[in-house]
């Protein structure tokens, strides 16, 4: 069985793996387009996205506190491990229904929200490691739903920083960045 939600994972998550894949260790300190994070920093956020979001497709509450250093031994391959099992836990259909017990929100819309960060933080580290990422369209369609759902609470809470404006030709990825407040021609 699958989901909406498991189906675009499945989509998106290959393209993080192979961004996390792609990066040397003489890149983790360079800087991201999140301004608070180093690649290292970055790389421990997605993988604890990868972890962490697992657990509201279980209907648990997940502890977003513990900061663990994810980068020893094969941790590339483990984040991969990890993605995989991120995509499976949100197969079944008994996955997007109801309401997280830990957030509030829909079961889906948790979906949404591991989909966004799983997607955009892999734009993230492929700009900062001079990576390129493509994103497919029916991710994207899905994201600017979230976004249009989400985009101010998110703003509100902190998730997102101000909108960064875009020109009228640009790209529905580069569209999707500048709602996220990044800007889509940010270089290290």
């Amino acid at each position: 069985m699958t989901t909406k939600t498991s189906e675009l994972l499945a989509v998106a998550a290959p393209r993080t793996v192979a961004v996390v894949q792609g990066i040397s260790d003489d890149q983790l300190s360079r800087p991201t387009p999140c301004p608070d994070y180093s690649v290292r920093d970055l790389l421990n956020h997605v993988y604890d996205v990868v972890v962490n979001f697992q657990e509201p497709a279980r209907k648990r509450k997940v502890d977003w506190s513990a900061k663990t250093d994810h980068l020893t031994e094969g941790w590339r391959d483990r984040f991969a491990a990890e993605a995989a099992r991120l995509v499976e836990a949100w197969a079944d259909p008994a996955t997007v229904e109801g309401i997280s017990s830990g957030m509030g929100l829909p079961q889906e819309t948790i979906g949404d929200m591991a989909l966004t960060d799983l997607t955009v933080h892999a734009w993230d580290l492929a700009r900062a490691t001079d990576q390129h990422l493509a994103v497919e369209p029916e991710v994207l369609a899905a994201l600017h739903g979230f976004m249009d759902r989400m985009g101010d609470t998110g703003q509100q809470m902190g998730a997102f920083a101000e909108p960064v404006p875009t020109t009228p030709d640009a790209t529905d990825l580069d569209r999707l960045l500048g709602r996220t407040g990044r800007n889509p021609t940010w270089r290290p």
